[in-house]
């Protein structure tokens, strides 16, 4: 009975449930990147048009986008529930903020790996990691239109409004 109250208030509050969210894009991004760099993508390099571009780099793209998709429609249907943003916005929003922390990411990536000579799955995963709390107060702010007093638990929610 204590682990079912503990599991319920768990799943109320609402820093959990984005980490939920969060996560299962994050384990859908890492398994894509990780599949792609080793399995799908075995070349070093790729030219594109005029562009050449690196295993490591169109992997990230890939994998970056499906956990993107994943991550959104979880974090709109059990995270920001409460926002009246129409999905259209929400959407395009929550892309906004993916591709400014897809350059963030592809800058780490390339600094770990090449500069420090981290293995890139390893630095796909230290990359994603040290911008994850950002995330959770950006998409709240921005993707959604949420107040930023309003976080933790759906009793803090109709309590404070």
């Amino acid at each position: 009975m204590a682990n079912t109250m503990q599991s319920n208030k768990l799943l109320d509050n609402q820093v959990f449930r984005f980490v939920l969210s969060a996560g299962a894009g994050f384990v859908v991004d890492i398994s894509a990147f990780y599949l792609f760099y080793h399995n799908l993508l075995a070349k070093h390099t790729y030219t594109i048009g005029s562009f050449t571009f690196r295993n490591s780099t169109l992997s990230l793209a890939i994998s970056f986008l499906m956990g993107v998709m994943v991550n959104f429609i979880i974090t709109r249907a059990l995270v920001f529930t409460e926002s009246k943003l129409s999905g259209y916005k929400q959407f395009f929003r929550f892309v906004g903020v993916a591709c400014v922390g897809f350059f963030a990411n592809l800058a780490l990536i390339k600094i770990l790996i090449q500069d420090f000579g981290v293995y890139a799955p390893v630095a796909r995963i230290g990359a994603a990691l040290s911008l994850f709390f950002a995330s959770y107060f950006i998409h709240k702010a921005f993707s959604f239109s949420l107040s930023l007093r309003k976080h933790g638990t759906a009793e803090h929610h109709t309590t404070s409004n």
